[in-house]
């Protein structure tokens, strides 16, 4: 078998050195296929085909380094599963040799779809590889041919792991050598500076360091209170019911009393975010952020909006953000267009309101304001999503202005109508925002 790596060609050198180097074995097909495993260099075996030694155990240590690049949670423990069960399983058939790696490696659902691509990649004739990576190429506008459309786009992070560099924009420099590259990317200064700087002024890797902090990010909303209790040790209110249950379970005379506090339940969130073209230097980074809050809480609604409404929150649910996104990508049609936020704000409020925003909702609205509705109409439907909701919180990135003046007609129609009017520009407004929402531990009946 036969692992394409970077500048894999014909069969590839024997020594196989570098991440992902290819090494002369066998070799594949598709990996759903039955096909049997032909070799590609006739070589003698001193051991038995199927025996994970040599080269063929070099290629899967490798393997598993790519897939642990590309983020799935693969360690040393599972090259050795990995190295075990593929002895035992031997490589008389493909489709096995991908079963058997798929289920020593792949310990969640929605890493499937990154495996089976990383090994469709990784296990094959080098030459396919090398035109795998045109393809990419080509889609990131660089590329040396038209892609063809009945190839399966390649993940980002798949490329990445597999070819470093080739995702880098035409013109960007080469990496310096290991002797001359200084290490600053984690850095206390370097975070400091991160955390504040403009989403619209990042660079290509700042913006990758930035999704990456996003990911642990949490947004932490006050409970509502219930009018249901639980059982409490000491305090709250005395349980009579449960105090006499006891007493009549021990016959005794005297029994320790039993204590009863209000449950608290957690509100639901639902977030409406505004693409337009003036919100487009901003709406692609907090994408990565309501996915990350959305995977954090149990009861998150997230809509996009442009010139129509989009209920995103299902696509959302991928704990992979980039297949989650991919997913997002598909099914919005009106990226970087114009702004209807009335129009919007009313599909929302006549299909929406009623089965999401009860119980004590929070909502989230994320846009600069800038409509081409009435403006009439808009504060009608704000005034209207207020009535409907706990708290409205309205997140606007022109806010980072210090002189921001709210002169459009349509800020000054959304205004009067939310709670919160907080800026959302940066990593640190971010962190703000959890920190606001997060003030008073409970909000009452």
């Amino acid at each position: 078998m036969t692992a394409a790596g970077p500048g894999a060609e014909g069969a590839g050198p024997a020594s196989g050195q570098g991440t992902g180097a290819p090494v002369a074995g066998e070799a594949s097909t598709d990996p759903s296929s039955g096909d049997s495993i032909t070799p590609i260099e006739q070589t003698e075996q001193t051991e038995p085909p199927h025996t994970p030694s040599g080269a063929l155990a070099g290629n899967i240590v490798r393997f598993v380094r790519i897939l642990r690049q590309a983020g799935l949670p693969v360690g040393v423990d599972k090259v050795l599963d990995a190295l075990r069960a593929v002895q035992v399983v031997g490589l008389e058939r493909r489709d096995d040799f991908h079963a058997t790696l798929s289920a020593v490696l792949v310990s969640r659902r929605e890493q499937q779809a990154l495996f089976d691509q990383a090994f469709h990649l990784y296990w094959r004739d080098p030459a396919e590889a090398v035109q795998q990576l045109q393809l990419l190429l080509a889609q990131l506008g660089g590329g040396l041919r038209k892609p063809d459309s009945s190839r399966v786009a390649v993940s980002p992070r798949i490329a990445e792991a597999l070819w470093p560099g080739a995702l880098r924009p035409p013109g960007e420099a080469p990496e310096l050598p290991p002797e001359l590259t200084l290490d600053a990317s984690l850095s206390l200064s370097n975070r400091v500076l991160l955390q504040s700087r403009d989403f619209a002024a990042m660079t290509p890797a700042e913006m990758k360091q930035a999704q990456k902090l996003m990911a642990d990010f949490r947004l932490q909303l006050p409970g509502i209170l219930t009018r249901r209790y639980r059982p409490q040790a000491r305090g709250g209110r005395i349980d009579l019911r449960n105090t006499m249950r006891q007493m009549m379970k021990s016959g005794a005379d005297m029994v320790d009393l039993r204590f009863a506090a209000t449950r608290k339940r957690e509100p639901a969130l639902v977030i409406l975010c505004d693409i337009s073209g003036s919100m487009e230097n901003y709406s692609r980074m907090l994408l990565h952020y309501i996915h990350a809050v959305t995977n954090d809480r149990s009861r998150v609604h997230s809509f996009l909006f442009g010139t129509r409404l989009s209920n995103i929150t299902r696509n959302l649910r991928d704990r992979d953000v980039d297949l989650a996104l991919a997913r997002v990508g598909q099914q919005v049609r009106d990226w970087t267009g114009g702004t209807r936020i009335a129009a919007c704000l009313h599909e929302f409020n006549q299909r929406w309101a009623r089965r999401l925003l009860g119980q004590g909702a929070v909502v989230l609205l994320i846009s600069d304001g800038l409509d081409s509705d009435n403006a009439d109409d808009l504060g009608r439907e704000m005034a209207r999503l207020k009535r409907a909701c706990r708290q409205l919180v309205w997140l606007n990135p022109l806010l980072r202005y210090e002189g921001f003046e709210a002169r459009p007609a349509g800020i000054r129609a959304m205004r009067p109508h939310v709670d919160r009017f907080l800026p959302v520009h940066n990593l640190e407004s971010l962190a703000q925002l959890g920190k606001v929402l997060s003030e008073g531990s409970v909000i009452g009946r």
